[in-house]
């Protein structure tokens, strides 16, 4: 399935949870010149309530998981949940911290996991599209 056959452009709210910023270098590393993830009707946006993808960076520290939750909910129907770098998976260096209430999958729902420390654009990429085909196959009704 090529980026041509979807239908709309896709529009992603990012969060920071609590991390050190290294993910969310990289994810606006997508829209700079030579990733230009904007062609392909990929684009940030300000708020959830006009989201189609939540990109969360991060582990999930005290003060945020009520905040998650409260973002979370306000990304209408169909939704999906990209959780970018190790620190979002399973808490990465900040894994033994005090102030850490766990990975974002136990706050909310996750769709696309990206591994890495911090990933690269590709692959930030290529689970935006992963995460874009299975919205389109949820706005079918298709599982």
């Amino acid at each position: 399935m090529g980026f041509n056959s979807f239908k709309r452009a896709l529009w992603a709210y990012h969060l920071n949870t609590g991390s050190c910023n290294g993910c969310d270098i990289e994810i606006l590393a997508t829209l700079t010149p030579r990733y230009d993830v904007e062609r392909f009707g990929i684009v940030l946006v300000g708020s959830p309530r006009h989201a189609d993808v939540l990109l969360v960076t991060g582990p999930v520290v005290r003060q945020m998981a009520s905040r998650v939750k409260r973002v979370y909910e306000q990304v209408p129907d169909p939704k999906m949940v990209i959780v970018v770098g190790n620190c979002g998976i399973e808490g990465g260096v900040f894994h033994e911290s005090y102030n850490l209430v766990g990975p974002v999958d136990q706050i909310i729902p996750v769709d696309v996991y990206v591994p890495g420390c911090p990933p690269r654009p590709e692959a930030i990429i290529e689970a935006v599209v992963k995460a874009w085909v299975k919205l389109e196959k949820a706005e079918q009704g298709v599982r």
